[in-house]
């Protein structure tokens, strides 16, 4: 009998599977075992090991007898496999439930018989029980008792420590004592990791459109954030010394591997973060777009360049780019392709190590992108993932980096600042948003409509760029509110993964106080409410899109983020009103003017402190596009060429012969 930790039960439990299921690829490195350990699926929980962890590990193995060193004859690499069938005498049954069992936790005896049939073929459901009960007999495994709400009773193995194993059957977080600072409560809910939060040692997933619990991820702790940093230290260097279309081949290999899982991909995304799975799939398939964009054009904007030649060719003025080492990239949960990958994949094209914190409520969405670009052929060490909330990224910022990439709100973004301020650390905040519409009384009412709805509530209003305040003309007012009303109120809210929702839940809980606050106050100074207004009641995080009208700009929905389905309609004269509402707001990420005359909506777009301007849309990014905020909607730029420059660094050459 033997008692592994929880490490040791993951490292040995890979060697099992990979034993068994890539063959070719057996015994396996170190690198190769991180990889395995740290997959994204078939794993519960999810975790993110360093090198340091699978070495200590590994040692454990070997003293404990069920592992052994390997190094073929030629071969400089030392590999590892496991010896637990000889150590346990255990039959290619029980071989391959004790296996599962490591790598998934408490199951029952139809997940095992579902999970085990690339290992072994079970013949039917009594062959797994009849398994299970000779290893329960040896000691090895054990019946839990049912727990309510459960059909079936689950099995664990006893090869984990006993009180590692309470902890995995129950689904409990595992947290460590919360400082004496309480987290920073903020009415700013752009998407992002907020950077103060009670450290835990387990970041627990749930459905937001019902509740349900779906997976435990390993946090990241501060000292394998450390060590994280140094292995991305250790193999940049040789990342960017491989050629531009080395590593492009590689990021290529990355875009087909993603497009030929999207469907997947989209089906995590919708079960952790509520996005209705078609919007779902839409992300996934147009980040392929940008992928491809920034193959094709990055190796060019970083290429070398002669400015001019002197002296009949006695003097060479010449430009290159160097990357700029490692980019730290806190992202959003919101468009977790876009934001992630605006940055992950020009910064690895140009030569640079990422590290990637994935926001905590879409993390289930960036750990399988990384598992992706490690499968795909990126090097381990030269894109990682780091998990956690507020701390962690906190963490992040504060270690050895270069750049940091942020997106979320506008008080967050100041404290990134403020931490790599004194480090002179390249910084780039993609921040919060409370985006315009101008409704002149030249447009086709019904399609005009239509257009600012979709811009409102796509995605449940949960975008940065989303339309949060809208300015009509007296001349059609009641007309587009009319029109306005039923376009709304026809929006089938409902199961996210249903291929007809237009609505799903909101991904965050919190927010639905910053809603429900938002309409009080409106309705509390006079606004009235031409549809929703409130929470559904359901399991999940819920609420009604809602129009209100008879807004002013005293109100917290025409000033404050709304992020969420929420949006207020107010009255105005003409177009200097228009502009002057328009302009009338901290932020400045983008602004809409919808009207038949292009040059009328060009001349107030023109006159507004906007990153973004738009005539008869909305809330759209593109890849050949500047993407960048002014005021209090964030610093620097993204995607583009201008993007691409973000992450090398200009070296001037003087050469005189």
């Amino acid at each position: 009998m033997i008692e592994l930790s929880v490490e040791e039960a993951r490292v040995l439990g890979c060697l099992m599977e990979k034993a068994v299921t890539t063959p070719d690829n057996y015994p396996l490195s170190v690198n190769a075992l991180i990889n395995a350990c740290n997959q994204s699926t078939n794993r519960d929980p999810i975790v993110s090991y360093d090198e340091s962890t699978v070495e200590r590990v590994l040692e454990g193995l070997r003293d404990k007898g069920v592992s052994r060193r390997v190094r073929a004859t030629g071969q400089r690499v030392v590999k590892h496999r496991h010896v637990v069938d000889e150590a346990l005498q255990l039959s290619v049954p029980q071989y391959s439930v004790l296996g599962v069992l490591l790598l998934r936790g408490a199951q029952t005896p139809g997940e095992l018989k579902q999970r085990t049939e690339r290992w072994h073929a079970f013949r039917s459901l009594d062959d797994v029980e009849e398994t299970l009960q000779r290893l329960a007999d040896r000691g090895y495994v054990r019946q839990l008792e049912r727990r309510p709400g459960q059909k079936e009773s689950r099995w664990v193995t006893l090869v984990v420590a006993a009180d590692e194993i309470d902890a995995r059957a129950a689904g409990a977080p595992q947290q460590v004592a919360a400082t004496d600072a309480e987290p920073e409560t903020t009415s700013q809910p752009a998407p992002g990791a907020e950077l103060a939060a009670p450290v835990e040692r387990s970041l627990e997933v749930h459905n937001p459109a019902t509740g349900e619990h779906i997976r435990s991820v390993a946090v990241t702790e501060e000292r394998e954030v450390e060590q994280k940093v140094e292995r991305a230290r250790r193999a940049q260097p040789d990342w960017a010394a491989r050629a531009y279309d080395e590593r492009a081949a590689l990021l290529h290999a990355f875009r087909d591997l993603l497009a030929t899982e999207a469907e997947e991909c989209a089906r995590i995304t919708t079960r952790e973060v509520g996005k209705p799975i078609v919007q779902a799939r839409n992300e996934v398939r147009a980040v392929l777009e940008r992928i491809d964009w920034n193959i094709e054009h990055v190796g060019t904007v970083i290429a070398a360049r002669s400015v001019t030649s002197r002296d009949g060719g006695a003097v060479e003025e010449r430009v290159t780019h160097e990357p700029l080492g490692l980019v730290a990239h806190v992202s959003a949960w919101n468009y977790p392709y876009f934001v992630g990958l605006n940055t992950i994949v020009p910064a690895l094209l140009a030569g640079n190590a990422v590290l990637y914190k994935p926001s905590e409520h879409a993390t289930l969405t960036g750990l399988r992108l990384v598992d992706i670009m490690h499968r795909s052929g990126i090097p381990v060490d030269v894109v990682q993932t780091i998990v956690g909330g507020g701390a962690v990224g906190a963490a992040l910022v504060a270690s050895e980096i270069d750049m940091v990439c942020f997106t979320g709100s506008y008080e967050t973004g100041r404290r990134v600042s403020r931490s790599v301020a004194e480090r002179l650390v390249r910084l780039q905040l993609e921040l919060g948003g409370k985006d315009g519409a101008y409704v002149c009384d030249d447009v086709d009412v019904e399609s005009a409509a239509l257009a600012v709805a979709e811009g409102a509530f796509y995605n449940s209003g949960q975008s940065c760029s989303a339309i949060e305040r809208i300015y009509v003309n007296d001349a059609i007012f009641d007309r587009f509110v009319d029109a306005l009303g039923d376009v709304v109120s026809a929006y089938r809210t409902g199961d996210p993964e249903a291929e007809q929702t237009d609505l799903g839940p909101l991904a965050r809980a919190a927010q639905l106080d910053v809603l429900d606050a938002q309409v009080a106050d409106a309705v509390g100074k006079g606004a009235r409410v031409v549809c929703g207004g409130g929470r559904i009641d359901r399991p999940g995080s819920w609420f009604e899109p809602t129009v209100l009208v008879d807004v002013d700009p005293s109100m917290s929905v025409m000033r404050d983020e709304t992020f969420g389905p929420v949006i207020g309609v107010q009255r105005v004269r003409d177009d200097a009103e228009a502009l002057a509402c328009l302009d009338d707001t901290e932020f400045g990420l983008g602004a809409a003017v919808f009207s038949r005359d292009r040059g009328r909506a060009e001349r107030i777009l023109s006159r507004l402190e906007v990153g973004n301007a738009y005539w008869n849309t909305s809330d759209r990014s593109s890849v050949r596009l500047p993407w960048s905020g002014r005021r209090h909607s964030g610093l620097g730029v993204s995607m583009s060429e201008s993007g691409v420059r973000a992450f090398v660094r200009e070296k001037a050459w003087h050469l005189s012969s």
